[in-house]
């Protein structure tokens, strides 16, 4: 079960060789439990260079406990100050060259950093472990597999119940939908679930708000589970009542750009590529101006975080990296709709991780 975490940090190591620095002093929390399991408020890890592991992990003594369970494969340390006893560790240890993550430091403890490096030099060095987060390995594609089946689960739950009958407001479906994926198996929501009616569906981030579901307009749910730390990432359209000529229009262009965005989610394509595959779909149709945002976006520990699957994003993709796809088109006073799914980039065809249906249900 540890093996896993060793293998992340050995690959670290040789970033670590490839960036000419020592050690790295890992001060996010989500990069902490990437490379070792911890899932405390506060830790900090000093990663050799070396070849060997002699990772130190440091946490304060309320997570003694917790820690010796979590990370028992590595020497651990405890200090309410994890980064500065870290800090320290280094220096004394003279391992040279140190990086930190700049990105996620800010200017105050910058400052205490450098004091205490008197003897070591510090140096930037951003986004070292999420560029190995870019592509999850099968441990974590199983994590995100769960959280994906338990965002299906509940929606088909939801639906069959009459949860979106006329009369019930966003709040209530939100909710609803929220306590339902509790009950088969997440931990708790990726983010504030996205439940718009009526014309606040053509809003792409609305707020669920006390407007009430009605006949003859649409409800957009964006919406996600979370299991073992990992994040899915689902939207969905339905209608109420039979669907007028205009709202058939719009679902099926969305239909069509989301199934060739999903087509070219492929090894080696570049991620504005993909979110051109789509998006001319749109534009094709006269819409473009209707689809302001970007296609999607990387899914893991964050539901938000690299690629980015857009017109001004940069890079390719690999096999093993997890992406949403979702288009969209938003008609402002009258309706919306998105279409989303989180996908593992595979060689061949890509695998689809959240299974609800897309075609036009009708509630």
């Amino acid at each position: 079960m540890r093996e896993y975490f060793s293998r992340r940090r050995a690959a670290l190591r040789s970033l670590l060789a490839d960036s000419g620095v020592d050690a790295l002093l890992v001060t996010d929390l989500l990069n902490i439990r990437y490379l070792t399991g911890f899932t405390g408020s506060n830790a900090a890890l000093l990663v050799h260079g070396s070849g060997d592991d002699k990772t130190i992990f440091c946490t304060d003594g309320r997570y003694q406990v917790q820690s010796a369970t979590e990370v028992p494969d590595l020497e651990r340390v405890l200090d309410r100050a994890s980064a500065a006893k870290l800090a320290d560790l280094a220096a004394e240890k003279k391992l040279g060259k140190t990086g930190f993550e700049s990105q996620h430091v800010s200017v105050e403890q910058h400052e205490d950093l450098k004091v205490r490096f008197d003897r070591v030099e510090l140096v930037r060095t951003p986004g070292l472990v999420e560029q190995l987060r870019l592509v999850k390995d099968e441990q974590e594609i199983e994590a995100l597999r769960q959280a994906c089946a338990a965002a299906d689960r509940a929606l088909e739950d939801l639906v069959s119940a009459g949860g979106l009958r006329p009369g019930r407001t966003e709040l209530d479906v939100a909710r609803d939908l929220e306590n339902r994926m509790l009950g088969h198996g997440s931990t708790g929501p990726s983010f504030d679930t996205i439940v718009a009616a009526g014309a606040n569906s053509a809003i792409p981030h609305h707020r669920p708000t006390s407007a009430v579901l009605a006949t003859g307009g649409f409800v957009k749910i964006d919406f996600g589970a979370t299991v073992d730390g990992y994040h899915s990432d689902m939207t969905r359209t339905f209608v109420i009542g039979k669907p007028a000529a205009w709202q058939e229009e719009i679902y099926e262009l969305v239909q069509r750009a989301q199934a060739a965005g999903c087509d070219a989610v492929l090894p080696g394509a570049e991620v504005s590529e993909v979110d051109k595959a789509a998006r001319g779909v749109i534009v094709e149709a006269g819409r473009g101006e209707e689809f302001g945002h970007g296609l999607g976006h990387g899914v893991g520990l964050q539901v938000h975080e690299a690629p980015s699957l857009a017109t001004t994003g940069v890079g390719t993709l690999s096999a093993g990296m997890a992406v949403t796809v979702e288009p969209g088109v938003y008609l402002p006073g009258r309706g919306g709709v998105r279409i989303e799914d989180t996908l593992v980039v595979r060689e061949g065809t890509p695998e689809l991780l959240t299974l609800s249906t897309k075609e036009l249900v009708v509630v």
